[in-house]
């Protein structure tokens, strides 16, 4: 461990905080292909809000006192020789089909591929389907080397399990699956996230079980809430409301208070389909993880054709009509807008003509713009009307919106997250 150099590979909300820790221990590279990104924490500043930013500037100034140990940022291929431990941790997304696009993986694999020498070790934290590592990364590692798996170079594999916004389930906090491609390896693993853990480590028998363990964990998640959502569906044609279901039914001790809502974001929206398309290549069809999928992706068209059912009652026109949608990231008090499906409302609400105004404090404008070519407002016009006001997001800044006012000038209230007065609401989730 003393000799351990470490590069973390892809700078975002799961390579970040993980650079800043080790960087306090080790000597640590923290690399992205994306120069703007180096050079904005360069400057000490992180637009993901994830970092301990005074953690990440004392770990840079052990470097900078030092030259042995602490954290330095590069986007130099050339600089990853100096290490001999490499964690990559880019992104792993979906393609237009659902099936899963290891091009930043692979590419990742390729770059390390050139630079790696004997004796290193590749552990990945990407979200992948079981065998992955083995089966895809390696081969790509073995042909841009030149060295031989298991002999030369070896692997690791420790899914993230980052939470965007959540400052209690913090890195050092959580406990993490850890595994090897060796017996030996997996302790050299095993003992360098044990080193900056509190809580300590789950080693795995193999990588495989660690790639389906996280996969696993995210797809149950999704499947328990499109039970949810599909008992709001329901709960909606009844004509009650989901929230006082679950809590009727949550006075059983082992009812699990799971609620409906928008499923976005970088995990629990795509993992499932990793593990999906690892059960079709050997032949299965995983029926409920595909049917909660189909569930929890019809919900943002629900919110969108309820509210303009309720637009008509009230006697709004509908084509013309202006809709004002609070929040735009997937999840509340965080920037990150990965997957949200707050678009998909918006873009329907847009097919019927209707003009839809975007207001989140948290999201970045330009990132909005870049993906999903849609414009926020930078702030609300306290003088337009609205014949709709959607709650898609309930970070804290809503809380204390003035929904009163808009529903006494006739707006249609929609509440996503279940967070506004229900005397102001029309309709919610």
């Amino acid at each position: 461990m003393e000799n351990t150099k470490i590069a973390v590979i892809g700078l975002g909300y799961v390579g970040l905080p993980l650079a800043i820790e080790y960087g306090k221990k080790y000597r640590v590279i923290g690399f992205d292909i994306n120069k703007e990104r180096v050079a904005e924490l360069q400057r000490g500043e992180d637009k993901t809000l994830e970092a301990d930013l005074v953690g990440m500037r004392q770990a840079v100034e052990l470097f900078n006192s030092t030259g042995k140990v602490g954290l330095t940022f590069s986007s130099d291929t050339e600089e990853l020789r100096q290490v001999n431990t490499y964690i990559v941790t880019v992104p792993t997304p979906i393609d237009q089909f659902n099936n899963p696009d290891l091009t930043p993986l692979l590419k990742a694999s390729e770059m390390l591929g050139k630079v790696i020498k004997k004796g290193d070790i590749i552990i990945y934290e990407s979200t992948v389907y079981p065998g992955c590592t083995e089966e895809d990364c390696v081969p790509v590692l073995e042909k841009f080397s030149g060295l031989h798996f298991n002999q030369d170079f070896f692997c690791g594999y420790s899914p993230e399990r980052i939470n965007p916004g959540d400052k209690i389930n913090t890195l050092t906090k959580i406990r993490k699956i850890t595994s090897g491609s060796t017996p030996e390896v997996a302790d050299k693993v095993d003992a360098l996230y044990n080193s900056i853990l509190e809580n300590g480590t789950h080693r795995a028998p193999n990588m495989k079980v660690a790639e389906a363990a996280k996969a696993v964990e995210n797809a149950q998640r999704d499947v328990n809430i499109s039970f949810m959502n599909e008992l709001a569906l329901i709960c909606d044609r009844v004509g009650i409301d989901t929230n006082d279901v679950i809590e009727a039914a949550g006075t059983k001790w082992n009812f699990l208070k799971y609620r409906p809502g928008l499923v976005g974001g970088h995990c629990i929206s795509v993992d499932p389909y990793y593990l999906a398309h690892k059960a079709k290549a050997l032949g299965y069809n995983p029926e409920v993880i595909l049917s909660g999928r189909r569930v929890n992706n019809s919900i943002a068209k629900f919110i969108a054709d309820k509210t303009l059912k309720l637009m008509i009652q009230h006697d709004h026109k509908i084509k013309g009509a202006n809709v004002l949608v609070l929040g735009v990231t997937f999840k509340e008090n965080c920037p990150d807008c990965r997957n949200t499906k707050v678009v998909d409302i918006c873009n329907e609400l847009k097919d019927f003509g209707c003009n839809v105004d975007i207001y989140d404090p948290w999201a970045d404008p330009q990132v909005v713009k870049h993906e999903y070519k849609a414009d926020l407002m930078p702030a609300i016009d306290p003088e337009k009307k609205y014949e709709a006001v959607i709650a898609c997001v309930a970070h804290d800044q809503f809380k204390t919106f003035d929904f009163e006012k808009y529903k006494n000038l006739g707006s249609v209230i929609f509440d996503v997250k279940g967070f506004v007065d229900r005397k102001w609401v029309d309709a919610r989730l």
